[in-house]
């Protein structure tokens, strides 16, 4: 078994699975050929969630662990951003109307606040992450106590070896059939709130290109536009918003499956958590993202000089009107 746990026939699988109308039992079929002495003992006493939901706790424990150095690098970099221009003036906006005079760097100091949130959520779902283990098919256990012959203590033994090996420190006290759901709308909520934090960000980012403050890298050799060729267009916050929006959509999906998850289980989890929980997604977001604002061109004489005019005249006119 050990000499063939990387030899897989992703063909026969797929066979299998056509014909078994199952895509772990498809799996353990194509393994007992290639070991079929151990054919007997291959997956006993598990169930598919043993295989499918601990597979899943793993992808998002190490989905994580990729995405929070990003998020942590983004943040020192906009936070170098943040205090090289902290004494830049520019103008302030409440409703998208002039305000009053603020910094660059102040600014920026908005959403890194809002950014450091998402990095404390997203690493207390990380770290409150267990492993759902060996529970059996209904989370009693009962199928591996009856393979020890009713000895509990070496089913605790096995259920805290395979989750050490997995990489885990805690397996959930309590599982159905399944983990909670519930797990799921703690990662995807933390997700969602990355998702809404970045695309706030960007939207200020493209409010500020059309206002000529800022603007993206443009390379040399770089189309704006196939017919306006001079454009400048903020496409890199244009696709982290497009992104982003996306992201903010999933979390809708976890809390209707963990509403109607009846009892220990049922199946109407199982297809939607395949298209749902690649968390590659706020990694595509961020890989533009996580590039900061830093290479932005930021322009002090046409920032400062029209913000302050507009600021004295402001106080001329409250003043008419007190």
């Amino acid at each position: 078994m050990e000499d063939n746990v990387g030899n897989i026939d992703f063909e026969m699988a797929a066979a299998e699975e056509r014909k078994r109308r199952h895509d772990v039992m498809a799996h353990v079929y194509t393994f007992a050929q290639c070991c079929p002495r151990a054919a007997s003992i291959i997956h006993l006493g598990a169930t598919s969630c043993y295989v499918g939901d601990n597979t899943d706790l793993i992808v998002i424990s190490d989905a994580f662990n990729l995405l929070l150095p990003r998020l942590a690098r983004c943040i020192q970099r906009l936070a170098s951003f943040a205090e090289a221009q902290k004494n830049l003036p520019t103008l302030g906006f409440t409703h998208y109307q002039p305000a009053q005079l603020t910094t660059v760097g102040k600014r920026a100091c908005l959403w890194l606040s809002d950014l450091l949130m998402d990095l404390r959520n997203l690493t207390r779902v990380r770290d409150d992450l267990r492993f759902r283990g060996v529970k059996g098919t209904t989370g009693t256990q009962a199928s591996f106590l009856a393979l020890f012959d009713g000895d509990g203590e070496k089913v605790d033994r096995l259920d805290r070896l395979v989750t050490e090996m997995a990489g885990f420190q805690r397996s959930y006290i309590v599982t159905g059939q399944t983990y909670s759901r519930k797990v799921d709308i703690d990662v995807l909520s933390a997700l969602a709130g990355l998702g809404a934090t970045i695309h706030k960000v960007c939207t200020d980012l493209r409010l500020l290109a059309n206002l000529k403050e800022v603007e993206e890298p443009f390379e040399t050799d770089q189309i704006g536009s196939s017919a306006m060729p001079y454009k400048r267009n903020p496409m890199r916050s244009e696709r982290c918003c497009s992104l982003a929006r996306h992201l903010m959509t999933l979390v809708g999906d976890p809390l209707q499956t963990h509403a109607v998850q009846w009892f220990e289980r049922t199946l109407d989890d199982s297809a939607n958590s395949i298209v749902l929980l690649p968390v590659h997604l706020p990694w595509c977001s961020f890989d533009e993202h996580s590039r900061g604002p830093t290479p932005w061109l930021f322009d002090g004489d046409d920032i400062s000089p029209g913000g302050h005019a507009f600021h004295v005249s402001g106080n001329f006119v409250r003043g008419e009107f007190t």
